[in-house]
């Protein structure tokens, strides 16, 4: 029984360099075309260099850090025992860039473990799909921020509706005693659509007279701090 106790703790296997060069430079080199498809499929606002290729060096150290553990059970437990020390504080601003770091990991414990063949067609429909999926783009939500005298709301409602329909959502109404602000949100393709119509959507609000400024606000999917 100790024996067999003993035997779970040890490696089971081991590697020659030529294995463990093949494990390593696979996860690299899978490694590339997930910074291809990075690079092809990005559709945000800033596009960080250095975040693609921290996604190569993350899957080739996953990929070394699996044929490091093998079958070994005891290095396996100790290695997450160290590794649960670290802490990421790097906020992740995409949601996307999350299902990235997922991809690397599971290319490296892939080609860590000697199966190419799964991380090959893996990727490869990832890619695809992130492909596909990166044609479509979103109708980013517009907000059309004005300030005004309060004895304006009236006419600036009036004019929103004038120029937008029913296709605007008042978000936010902030008042004092002497003015008002008012936060609409609206597609930009909603904004497109007025500007055929009127050559400046500006102009139209500040043809009504007190009026402090119009302010216009993409908005898009990223998450910030």
């Amino acid at each position: 029984m100790k024996e067999q106790i003993y035997a779970l703790f040890q490696r089971q296997n081991s590697l020659t360099w030529q294995e463990i060069m093949a494990n390593i430079i696979a996860a690299a080199l899978i490694g590339f075309v997930i910074f291809l498809s990075y690079y092809i499929t990005h559709r945000g606002t800033i596009y960080s260099k250095k975040f693609n290729a921290s996604l190569v060096v993350l899957t080739t150290l996953t990929g070394t850090v699996m044929t490091v553990i093998g079958n070994n059970i005891a290095l396996s437990l100790g290695m997450v025992g160290a590794l649960s020390i670290v802490r990421f504080r790097t906020a992740i601003k995409d949601t996307r860039d999350t299902i990235y770091i997922f991809w690397t990991i599971i290319v490296g414990i892939c080609c860590g473990v000697g199966d190419y063949l799964v991380a090959c067609i893996g990727s490869g429909i990832v890619f695809i799909v992130f492909l596909v999926l990166g044609c479509i783009k979103n109708d980013n939500r517009m907000l059309l921020i004005i300030r005004a005298a309060r004895n304006k709301e009236s006419a600036i409602h009036a004019t929103v509706f004038r120029l937008f329909g029913n296709k605007t959502t008042m978000r936010v109404q902030n008042t004092t005693e002497s003015t008002v602000e008012l936060i609409y949100e609206l597609t930009e393709k909603t904004l497109k659509k007025a500007k055929k119509d009127k050559s400046s959507v500006s102009d139209a609000f500040y043809e009504l007279g007190e009026i402090e400024y119009v302010n216009l606000v993409m908005q898009n999917d990223e998450i910030s701090n």
